[in-house]
């Protein structure tokens, strides 16, 4: 019987969405105010889920107190108050958009969680726009 965890978490951070490859005009008619040469930020939300088997000897999927730590250590203290497109590598060469940013969170937090348990991500960009990515 597979049962499921979840953490809900937050950070802070700016981004900017747009490609190098096309000029002003055509990034403002594709992402619109998003595309803002100066930035903009968002306030955002995450839910993390850990999908699994409950452990007979701790009765837990995984233990929450880990499950916050991880959550805090790689995505937190990477993405809070942060530029993502300047300050977070994987952004780089990557458009930070909502549904990338989830891509990203999951990737970051998949080496540490045990393989025998599925992860979700659902990232809230703002209180009515959200994405889920699990894998």
């Amino acid at each position: 019987m597979k049962v499921k965890v979840s953490r809900k978490a937050h950070f802070n951070a700016a981004h900017r969405l747009f490609r190098e490859d096309w000029d002003d005009e055509k990034n403002t008619a594709v992402f619109g105010k998003c595309s803002n040469p100066n930035y903009h930020g968002h306030n955002y939300e995450m839910v993390v889920s850990v999908y699994g088997e409950i452990d007979q000897k701790t009765g837990f999927v995984m233990d929450m107190k880990k499950l916050k730590e991880l959550i805090r250590a790689e995505i937190e203290e990477a993405f809070d108050h942060k530029n993502l497109n300047v300050e977070v590598p994987e952004f780089k060469n990557l458009n930070p958009t909502a549904e990338n940013i989830a891509v990203v969170i999951w990737k970051k937090l998949r080496p540490h969680i045990s393989k025998d348990k599925d992860i979700e991500v659902v990232l809230y960009e703002t209180p009515r726009n959200f994405v889920t990515f699990s894998g």
